[in-house]
């Protein structure tokens, strides 16, 4: 079997191609990728209407390419049903560049090799995300292939489980320990997320004001840093650490809600406090820039990881799962993995390259969904705020 994935939630525009002996062997094809991060960097942050256009110019030179690379292009002169034209016009109505791109892809080759396709409707920038949805759906009514929705949360934590096999250049999908706890924790969104079984979430802790990364970058823009400010925060730290191993921190920062007795999150506060630090000091140096971005990484890192295992023994969890895309944090990586060997349960996380945006985790989602049972739709819309 092979899937399409399709990812266009933020400023991600990822198009892949899995294949499955369905024996929880799953070779990756196909996958593209584009970053849109230099253009939305002059703005210091995405400019939702500014991902939709670049998402519809690169959604058909990207699978075009992925085919390619998947080796499943086949050139082929051809006309289109005119039937089937309009009714492709009628799906890409407002993106009329989009339709023309798949227009003219469509005459020149055949229906690729393609058994159903997966695509982001949610959560995300909801005119980003329609851009994704309308071209999936275009595509599955051009070649009649099914079409799967597929919750981008889910990609994140499903892609924790490929186990990259490099003798094969494959991956196996580990079996997961259940019940698990999933942290969910990039620029939109901090969850804690108990999972009973196979595709069965229950959110038990959430953000009451900003995500995790939406922190990371806004102390990185008081601390006059460029966005997206995650990495360069996380690279001050991880030197700050490294020159000064024994030093102990000259601003102290808050630690939200560690004490509370549920199992959610407040990063807004902690960004107030770096503010009001700043603001005190004379001069921000360098090294003074390493030592708050130091001190923010770590009451960060306390808080998640104290919230995390409250929700391990709460719930008696046998696997922790990070993902999203400040799971790429090295310090987050490292510090969970030691927590998970004191606590003796399984540690997932994804690789470095599959912990951002992608299609790989869409289509892998996708794929899961489809073996435990679930049909081909159509009549779905993009949501913002699609829910796990």
């Amino acid at each position: 079997m092979k899937i399409l994935g399709i990812e266009t939630s933020c400023d991600e525009t990822g198009v892949c191609i899995i294949e499955t002996d369905n024996n929880s062997s799953i070779k990756i094809l196909g996958n593209q990728l584009y970053s849109q991060i230099v253009i939305h960097a002059q703005y210091g942050g995405v400019v939702p209407m500014m991902a939709k256009r670049e998402h519809a110019k690169n959604l058909v030179p990207l699978f075009e390419k992925c085919i390619e690379e998947a080796d499943i292009k086949k050139e082929l002169n051809s006309i289109i049903d005119k039937l089937k034209e309009e009714k492709i016009k009628e799906i890409l109505i407002r993106e009329n560049d989009l339709f023309i791109d798949l227009k003219n892809l469509a005459q020149r080759i055949e229906k690729p090799d393609i058994d159903a396709i997966a695509v982001t409707n949610g959560p995300g920038l909801e005119p980003a995300l329609w851009v994704g949805v309308m071209f999936a759906k275009a595509l599955s009514e051009l070649w009649n292939i099914p079409l799967i929705p597929t919750n981008h949360m889910e990609g994140h934590i499903v892609v924790a489980s490929l186990i990259p096999e490099p003798e094969t250049k494959s991956y196996k999908l580990k079996n997961t320990e259940y019940p698990a706890i999933a942290l969910l924790i990039s620029g939109g969104h901090t969850q804690l997320v108990l999972i009973k079984d196979d595709l069965q979430y229950q959110i038990i802790g959430n953000t009451k004001d900003d995500a995790v990364g939406e922190a990371f970058d806004k102390v990185a823009r008081l601390l006059g840093l460029l966005y997206p400010g995650g990495k360069i925060i996380s690279e001050l730290a991880e030197k700050e650490r490294n020159e000064f191993p024994n030093k102990l921190p000259p601003y102290t920062l808050p630690r939200p809600m560690i004490h509370s007795k549920d199992l959610d999150f407040s990063f807004s506060g902690i960004k107030t406090a770096v503010l009001y630090t700043v603001q005190k000091i004379p001069e921000i140096t360098e090294q003074v820039k390493q030592e708050i971005a130091c001190e923010f990484e770590n009451a960060v890192v306390e808080v998640l990881i104290s919230k995390t295992k409250k929700a391990i023994e709460q719930y008696g969890a046998k696997t922790i799962i990070i993902g999203g895309g400040v799971s790429a944090n090295k310090k987050i990586r490292n510090d969970f993995e030691k927590m998970s060997d004191n606590l003796g349960i399984t540690f997932l996380v994804p690789e470095i390259k599959s912990s951002t945006d992608n299609a790989v985790m869409i289509a892998v989602a996708g794929l899961l969904n489809i073996l435990a049972g679930k049909k081909s739709e159509t009549d779905f819309k993009a949501n913002g705020n699609l829910s796990l």
